[in-house]
């Protein structure tokens, strides 16, 4: 299906660019207000030995490979830039590859459930392996949110710019690519995860442009943007975990014409 998707958009871009005459040369850049969202995690553990959770998990209780496990994760409000190069097309057609970056802490962990049970009431030393109690529930050090999920991407654009409106116009895209995502969970300076991996990403968008100049664009966007769950390792004990990633952005930005009239 992905691999569909890229080609369509492919085949797409280059038939704009043969079909329709080309109308001028840009580039553009924005800084966008990021609401990430919130992540239902989840995954499966290797073998391991519980650490001392007593009287609810006794010190060494073995778990088996395969066990599912994993937590809520909420995030704070976060920031993204953006900058983008393309051609924009008589037609109205507007094709670009785009470089983003974002970034959003991490608010809060919660309701951490291993084999479907929560064990946010259970000493968090079931989870370290460590045979002396911590004196605090795993829902006391998880709740503390220490941590980030960033994300690095390209992506190839495609917009349709309703320009026969004039001077102030309204844009639709979509666009296609790839996001490097990188996830640090360290509640109470606990590291839990602290992995990345790359994945294809989506996005769609849909904004206004005022035409200052001849040649200077300002633009307001909202976009959507997803990859697949992210695959991380777990630094804490044996397993592995999916991470939701979603973004909703808005940003504002600044558009630079290269005219050929």
């Amino acid at each position: 299906m992905r691999t569909c998707l890229v080609i369509v958009m492919a085949l797409t871009l280059v038939m704009a660019s043969t079909v329709y005459a080309e109308h001028e040369w840009y580039v553009a850049g924005s800084v966008s207000y990021l609401m990430q969202s919130d992540s239902d995690n989840s995954g499966t553990t290797g073998d391991f030995t519980t650490g001392n959770g007593a009287p609810v998990i006794p010190f060494g209780t073995p778990i088996a490979a395969g066990t599912p496990y994993g937590w809520e994760t909420e995030f704070d409000s976060g920031w993204a830039l953006s900058g983008e190069g393309g051609l924009m097309y008589d037609s109205g057609l507007r094709s670009g590859i785009e470089l983003t970056y974002s970034s959003a802490d991490v608010d809060t962990h919660k309701n951490v459930n291993v084999a479907g049970t929560v064990i946010d009431g259970v000493d968090a030393a079931v989870l370290t392996g460590s045979s002396s109690q911590l004196g605090a529930t795993v829902g006391q050090v998880v709740s503390d949110g220490q941590g980030k999920i960033s994300s690095t991407g390209i992506f190839m654009n495609l917009y349709y710019d309703f320009i026969e409106l004039g001077s102030f116009y309204p844009y639709v895209g979509a666009g296609i690519g790839v996001m490097a995502v990188d996830v640090e969970y360290e509640p109470s300076g606990v590291k839990i995860i602290d992995d990345d991996e790359t994945k294809v990403g989506f996005q769609l968008k849909a904004g206004a442009t005022y035409r200052c100049t001849d040649t200077i664009d300002i633009y307001g966007e909202y976009a959507f943007r997803m990859t697949d769950d992210v695959e991380v390792d777990n630094s804490l004990f044996p397993g592995k975990l999916d991470i939701e990633n979603k973004q909703h952005l808005v940003s504002i930005g600044l558009r630079y014409r290269f005219a050929t009239n």
